[in-house]
């Protein structure tokens, strides 16, 4: 009986033992793969290092001041680089706070934004066929022709050119027309006429019925024919209205 009891008590302390061997191999191995590569043989801890996450890093927080240049660059680079396109038209670049005999344009003169390009008033041809000059319109019953006459709906931004009824009209500088265009007074009378713009200028032309309404014009050329006013305006002066794109006053060059 004795010696059953000490073969059970070997036999269980053996299993304790192997157990606890085998645990303790596992452990070791279990320890070994999860040990950082930048282990020093020394014993001492390496500082892992991640050369493309950091150099990843590095590039997404230059990226921001790389674009901030770049955009800087190009606002510096926006406006033009010479006054050539100013010159090329005979005008000369110069601060706006001059005077200028003639009409300012704007984006042709490089450096500061004050700086427009002046174009001196050049004479534009008789637009009213068997006429010896742009005459504009006197005061009559139904108001005055001149720029910034008074109107029933405030200031007259146009001029109005005294023409006949029927009359040619005619080219007042080489362009291109660009389309119909009409308005409306406040009586709800309807005026129709034709666009007409160059590299200086653009303006509308009102009561007149264009050849066509679009290509290429000499100055001088036939443009169309003037509408008759007698039959709405009774004692009316028959003009044709002329009135710059931009609200300007045309005088300086008629």
């Amino acid at each position: 009986m004795m010696r059953m009891s000490l073969r059970v008590s070997l036999i269980a302390a053996f299993l304790v033992f192997y157990v606890l061997l085998s645990c303790a191999l596992e452990h070791e191995k279990r320890g070994s793969e999860f040990e950082s590569p930048d282990r020093r043989v020394d014993g001492g801890v390496g500082v892992r290092r991640n050369d493309t996450a950091a150099n990843d890093g590095r590039a997404e927080a230059a990226a921001p001041r790389g674009k901030v240049k770049k955009t800087t660059r190009r606002r510096m680079l926006t406006g033009p680089r010479s006054d050539h396109g100013c010159t090329g038209l005979g005008g000369i670049c110069q601060s706006k706070r001059y005077i200028c005999q003639g009409r300012y344009l704007k984006g042709k003169c490089s450096g500061a934004k004050s700086r427009r390009c002046c174009v001196q008033a050049g004479a534009w041809s008789v637009l009213c066929a068997g006429h010896h000059n742009n005459r504009v319109r006197a005061c009559d019953a139904h108001g005055c022709g001149a720029f910034n006459s008074k109107r029933d709906n405030g200031l007259h931004k146009a001029v109005d050119l005294v023409c006949d009824d029927y009359g040619i009209i005619n080219t007042p500088f080489t362009g291109s027309l660009a389309g119909p265009v009409s308005r409306k007074d406040t009586a709800g009378n309807r005026y129709d006429g034709v666009k007409l713009l160059s590299d200086v200028h653009c303006v509308h032309i009102f009561n007149i019925r264009p050849y066509r309404y679009s290509g290429p014009v000499a100055q001088g050329e036939a443009l169309g024919y003037l509408l008759p006013l007698q039959e709405r305006f009774s004692g009316i002066t028959s003009h044709l209205e002329l009135q710059m794109c931009d609200g300007t006053d045309p005088s300086p060059f008629i």
